[in-house]
């Protein structure tokens, strides 16, 4: 079942959003090489708790940690620690934060230090793809319109959609309805609502879209160790344009009543 979001919800959805984006500027800042990823779980950590918020993922399902930080070919759930970031490397930084009973989740991908030109592109790809799902985050499209949109853009590009792993519907759980794939023909799914909650999540290969789990049973890498990046926002379906409730500054008050 779908929740639809009164405006209340949505009030506080945008507020634990806020944290959530406080948390990945201050990472943003952190990486550079000679950081370990368990430095930047700290970091993340210590911006929600002191913005009154829980982290979603600590705990979750027994995930040990505040982030997920994917290094290279992992894609998404890498669990933060002793690994020591080097020059070169990119790394997926996903993020989610809990307050008055609403979650907040995005990710990012970064570049540490000087990186190569096709790492840099997978970047700028994998983000631009989120955005062209976007155009379709209104009142009246389907939901395989956003999926279909991300595949298209990031498949044009010479890229490819991981299937095995989805987006997802977003309030006072984690994960809600409706599944939210990154790939599919358009013009299926439910039509957007005014009060929907989605996250969208591109998780985006330099080569082939099949993945694997390692055997700590969570960080998922690619098969064929290839370079992976991920974007995604909490995203709100309004009576317009979207609202990204974890992007500071992305609405007025005036734009999800």
């Amino acid at each position: 079942m779908i929740v639809i979001k009164t405006s209340k919800e949505i009030e506080l959805m945008q507020e634990s959003g806020r944290i959530v984006a406080l948390a990945h500027e201050e990472i943003k800042k952190a990486i550079k090489p000679g950081v370990t990823t368990g430095e930047l779980d700290a970091i993340a950590e210590a911006v929600i708790l002191a913005n009154g918020a829980t982290p979603s993922f600590k705990g979750y399902h027994g995930y040990p940690a505040s982030i997920c930080a994917s290094v290279n070919d992992q894609v998404i759930h890498g669990i933060p620690g002793e690994v020591i970031l080097k020059e070169g490397d990119i790394i997926s930084i996903d993020i989610g934060a809990f307050k008055n009973g609403y979650h907040g989740d995005a990710a990012r991908t970064h570049p540490v230090g000087k990186v190569s030109d096709a790492a840099l592109e997978l970047i700028k790809v994998t983000e631009e793809s989120f955005f062209e799902g976007l155009k379709y985050c209104k009142v009246g499209y389907r939901l395989s319109d956003v999926s279909h949109a991300i595949q298209e853009y990031a498949e044009d590009r010479g890229f490819s959609v991981v299937r095995d792993f989805v987006g997802h519907g977003i309030g006072r759980q984690m994960h809600e309805d409706p599944p939210i794939p990154n790939y599919g023909a358009p013009g299926r799914g439910p039509r957007l609502e005014k009060g929907m909650a989605i996250a969208v999540e591109p998780m985006i290969n330099s080569g082939d879209f099949k993945v694997s789990v390692l055997d700590d049973e969570w960080t998922v890498v690619t098969k064929d160790k290839s370079l992976s990046a991920h974007y995604e926002n909490t995203i709100v379906i309004t009576d317009g344009e979207p609202v990204l409730t974890t992007v500071i500054n992305s609405c007025s008050d005036s734009e999800v009543k």
